[in-house]
């Protein structure tokens, strides 16, 4: 089966998983879940499959703009599939699915914006998975934090409606989200550390701001933690915080791809 074909089945099981899960939530019907993860199951076993063939050729391993978005996309939507099985973290689905349809979609459109890598050592894999890795719990935890914000503005006006009131407790929203921050800034720490012991150019001039804006963005969640547990901070703090770590992560993970692969035409 071609690349094209995986792609169309996983774009339409990703699209009918987040319509029939967003209609659970809205009835309150918790059973409907088990047929939302087989479809979401079968949507990230075409999705892989077909980001196969564009993300490993016989020049190496192409980590382009187009095709690290398909594969960040992927990641996302599965951890938050298998963590969705003993954990709340359903209503993301409605959100994660669709991101992860866009990413395949880019990454159907098979450019390659940077050259392939090749021989790479086991350190520097060990550097990128780590850094997608953190990347996409963060990405899950911002959706969170969205959801949160949702949830907390409603109950505060008093206007939650039928999903608001199917949502987890706030308490347990808001414990969910700084656990997959912890997650995330344990990966991104092991990122940092796997980075400057494998990476000869992490300070390079292309790699500088690229590093900086991680760096802020490390000391950021990190703060944030430490306003938790220490200073009790939480609420719309909280989601702030969240809000801008992740904005500096997403302007150092995608944002300096777009600006050296699309704009300067030139890899990083």
């Amino acid at each position: 089966m071609n690349t094209e074909i995986l792609g169309i089945i996983a774009i339409v099981g990703y699209a009918a998983a987040a319509i029939l899960q967003y209609f659970n939530l809205l009835r309150g019907n918790k059973s409907g879940q088990n047929k939302v993860l087989l479809l979401g199951t079968v949507a990230l076993a075409c999705h892989f499959a077909s980001f196969q063939e564009t993300l490993l050729s016989a020049n190496g391993i192409n980590l382009g703009l187009f095709q690290v978005s398909s594969l960040t996309g992927w990641l996302i939507a599965a951890l938050v599939t298998l963590s969705s099985i003993t954990k709340p973290l359903g209503n993301l689905l409605i959100g994660i699915y669709p991101l992860a349809l866009l990413g395949l979609i880019l990454g159907l459109i098979n450019i390659n914006t940077a050259e392939p890598l090749q021989n790479l050592s086991l350190g520097v894999c060990s550097h990128i998975i780590l850094s997608i890795l953190a990347y996409s719990t963060f990405s899950i935890a911002v959706l969170q934090a969205l959801l949160l914000a949702f949830q907390d503005q409603h109950l505060h006006h008093r206007k939650a409606n039928g999903f608001i009131m199917r949502l987890p407790p706030l308490q347990m929203m808001e414990q969910l989200l700084f656990d997959l921050i912890w997650v995330g800034l344990a990966l991104l720490s092991a990122a940092i550390v796997s980075g400057i012991l494998f990476l000869e150019d992490i300070f390079a001039q292309h790699l500088v701001h690229k590093t900086a804006l991680t760096l802020v963005a490390w000391v950021i969640f990190s703060t944030l933690l430490f306003g938790r547990y220490w200073l009790g901070w939480r609420g719309t703090k909280a989601i702030h915080w969240t809000l801008g770590g992740y904005l500096l992560l997403l302007l150092a993970f995608f944002g300096s791809k777009l600006v050296f692969e699309i704009i300067l035409q030139r890899s990083i």
